[in-house]
């Protein structure tokens, strides 16, 4: 029966061409011995074994050809760090600027990867290694955890955080007379005066440090927009207050104006100027005849400090210790007993009091003193 399916199928062929008869019995045979795996392949083939060769048809094989080479590429990082992306293998010609610059990020700065890495000096050399991802918390190069913050970071955030902080005192104090500082970034006993009498009108815990950058209390100082006075301070007519720990004068009219915030310098130790709580001013003495210059019988000049030219129309409140100008006021207290102010600041009080002329009325002048606070070098 196989035989003669085969020769049925042949015969139908012969219509089509001897080409085609090659073709087509060829693929039979094929299936034929997928189909009979039993039968070997001879008996079909002695039945219809064409004369000449047939051509082997054109077919797709998905098998790769044998002339084809396929290669599989695997990268490696260049060196074996935690973190390739972080770590930059310094090249000849290399410097730190370059580095900093090809990374295209404003913290990636010289002193930066010089703190990153522990760098003395800016000098680097070929196939060392640098860690680039700057305050990140990790040594990439190590893997290992970094316990502080990159030191160059927090000291550029501390310049700017100290920049604003010294726009913003400038910003509360200045329409009341304190002088204006400059902004420079740069935290010392001037700045550290302002943020301590920002703290005292804010109602904040008194004292001269720096204060921290995005902290409670420097939210509280940039959201303010008027200098309030300080709480506990005020009192019905004219009031002056001097705080010994901000080493700061201010003057205020009732509980709701506050007229002058000058710097001052207060008693030294030994000589601190005296804690006391709305004590009546009770002389005025201008030495009209020396230009408002008063040479004090306890503590004359070479005594004193000759840079003072002495006492500035002083203005008395208890026994010997006055409110007066001085021409060295400097931000700690360095005086026998008496608060200093500036020539200038000294006549704007005594102008706002309406003196124009010695007097031992406490009446006239109408003004109360209170002195708090205790000094900290800060």
């Amino acid at each position: 029966m196989r035989v003669l399916r085969i020769a049925s199928f042949v015969g139908a062929s012969l219509v089509a061409g001897a080409c085609t008869e090659v073709i087509a019995t060829d693929q039979q045979d094929a299936r034929d011995e997928v189909a009979s795996p039993a039968t070997g392949p001879s008996e079909t083939r002695s039945t219809l074994a064409p004369t000449t060769p047939a051509p082997a048809p054109e077919t797709t094989s998905a098998r790769p050809s044998t002339s084809t080479t396929t290669t599989t590429t695997t990268t490696e990082p260049p060196f074996a760090v935690y973190d390739p992306t972080c770590v930059v293998q310094v090249q000849p010609g290399d410097s730190l600027g370059g580095i900093a610059t090809s990374r295209a990020d404003e913290i990636v700065t010289i002193a930066a990867i010089q703190a990153e890495n522990a760098l003395v000096d800016d000098l680097v050399a070929p196939d060392q290694l640098l860690d680039v991802c700057i305050d990140n918390g990790l040594d990439d190069i190590t893997g290992e955890q970094r316990l502080e913050r990159n030191a160059a970071v927090v000291a550029a955030e501390t310049f700017l955080a100290v920049a604003n902080q010294q726009a913003k005192l400038n910003e509360l104090l200045t329409p009341y007379g304190f002088p204006e500082m400059p902004v420079d970034g740069d935290s010392g006993p001037v700045t550290r005066r302002g943020l301590c009498t920002a703290r005292l009108a804010l109602g904040l815990p008194v004292n001269r440090s720096d204060m921290e950058p995005g902290s409670v209390e420097e939210q509280f100082l940039l959201a303010t927009t008027t200098l309030p006075i300080p709480p506990n301070v005020a009192t019905d007519g004219r009031w002056i207050f001097i705080d010994r720990t901000c080493q700061v004068m201010l003057t205020g009219e009732g509980f709701d104006r506050l007229v002058h915030v000058f710097p001052t310098s207060t008693g030294e130790a030994g000589y601190e100027t005296r804690l006391q709580e709305r004590t009546r001013a009770f002389r005025y003495n201008p030495a009209l005849d020396n230009g408002g210059w008063h040479n004090s019988s306890i503590y004359p000049v070479d005594v004193d400090n000759p840079l003072n030219g002495n006492m500035y129309k002083p203005l008395y409140f208890d026994r010997g210790q006055a409110i007066h100008g001085a021409n060295n006021v400097p931000t700690s207290p360095q005086s026998k007993g008496c608060a200093r102010l500036r020539p200038s600041h000294q006549d704007a009080l005594v102008g706002w009091l309406g003196l124009d002329g010695p007097t031992g009325s406490r009446d006239r002048i109408n003004a109360t003193v209170t002195v708090r606070g205790a000094y900290e070098l800060g």
